[in-house]
């Protein structure tokens, strides 16, 4: 009786997908966001924190060692530099990463 039943839920499960009763479950995630305003804010996003990031961490490195100005210009293109790697990473896909 127990083995039916999970049939019965197999076929049911599958008859409301092919119906659009129940959403396909979704593959992964974290991947670029739909529409034109979305893929910019998160783009933005990428390289602001990247930036903000670095700053802080050269800035706060500057004041515990004395050096100020020279580790946060060294850390602030460091952050820049990651925040554009960021936004390659976003709109370069990767090989085998599905459709």
């Amino acid at each position: 009786m127990v083995e039916n039943r999970d049939g019965f839920d197999d076929r049911l499960r599958q008859a409301r997908t092919r119906q659009g009763l129940d959403p396909k479950p979704e593959k992964g995630g974290g991947g670029l966001p739909t529409g034109p305003w979305g893929i910019g804010f998160r783009a933005g996003v990428e390289v602001v924190s990247a930036l903000v990031v670095g700053a802080a961490l050269g800035f706060g490195l500057d004041r515990w060692l004395g050096t100020f100005p020279w580790l946060f210009l060294v850390f602030f293109v460091v952050g820049g530099a990651a925040g554009v790697l960021n936004v390659y990473r976003l709109f370069n896909t990767r090989p085998g990463a599905g459709p």
